[in-house]
């Protein structure tokens, strides 16, 4: 367990794991901290360095006068790498931290090796409409309601100031409702992607489909010639959730493979 200073934050990770695989950064979901992917790290950490991060304001990494955004975390994501004397990293994000991870592709490509994306959208219009609403509709004012929930016992067990809750949800509610269209950005990104999503996931199909073509696949029949296919991945993981997903075993058999391909 550790911190590192990174654009102003003290920002909190722990490193698992050892072995010949490439490092492995994993970024939690919205509200959540690294622990969220206990259930998939034994896995994981199997034969490489799995660093786990909890991002600004969650987890054990206080926050600072600065709003969640994307593109600040992602600045933050480089900067870790780069305290850490890598070279580069392969970068596993979920949810929120999925967002993270494609905008730490795109704003320094020259880090990320691989990219996992698990359950996030290319552009905001992706999540289902019952979702965006729910998103819209989501303030500070549910911070006390809130902490009947799971998420409150994780954030009270790990934060350096528990009474900071209201001010989280707050910048999490306020980062849920920024527009954004990421789709051109992502045509341009020069690492391997996988793509995971649950089959009842909160992205709407059509756009798991419109995003895997964004990067190139299942664009053509590859034919017999496997050289001819994109470099994405798409994974769908059955009898899951946007909310269960990362307790499923699938996910980290199916992510593993894709992290050990030769290149």
């Amino acid at each position: 367990m550790s911190h590192a200073e990174v654009g102003g934050l003290t920002l909190y990770f722990e490193e698992h794991g050892s072995g010949p695989g490439e490092p492995l950064v994993l970024l939690h979901g919205g509200i959540g901290a690294g622990e969220m992917f206990a259930p998939l790290l034994p896995a994981l950490a199997e034969g490489r360095r799995v660093i786990l991060v909890d991002l600004q304001a969650h987890g054990r990494t206080a926050d600072i006068d600065r709003p969640l955004r994307f593109e600040l975390m992602a600045d933050d994501m480089a900067a870790l790498i780069r305290h850490l004397g890598l070279e580069r990293a392969d970068l596993m994000g979920y949810s929120v931290g999925a967002g993270v991870a494609l905008r730490t592709a795109v704003q320094h490509p020259d880090l990320v090796r691989r990219l996992v994306v698990l359950s996030t959208p290319a552009r905001r219009d992706g999540w289902f409409p019952e979702v965006l609403a729910q998103m819209d509709a989501m303030s500070a004012a549910i911070a006390e309601p809130m902490k009947q929930s799971p998420l409150y016992e994780l954030y009270a067990r790990l934060a350096p100031r528990v009474e900071d809750w209201p001010v989280l949800v707050g910048k999490v509610a306020e980062l849920n409702r920024q527009d954004y269209d990421w789709t051109d950005e992502i045509t341009k990104i020069t690492a391997p992607v996988l793509l995971v999503f649950a089959d009842g996931d909160a992205i709407r199909p059509a756009h798991i489909w419109e995003f895997y073509a964004l990067l190139g696949g299942g664009l053509s029949d590859p034919g017999w010639d496997p050289s001819t296919r994109s470099a994405a991945r798409l994974a769908i993981v059955p009898g899951a959730t946007h909310y269960d997903v990362l307790a499923s075993p699938l996910v980290a058999a199916t992510v593993t493979p894709f992290l050990d391909a030769p290149a």
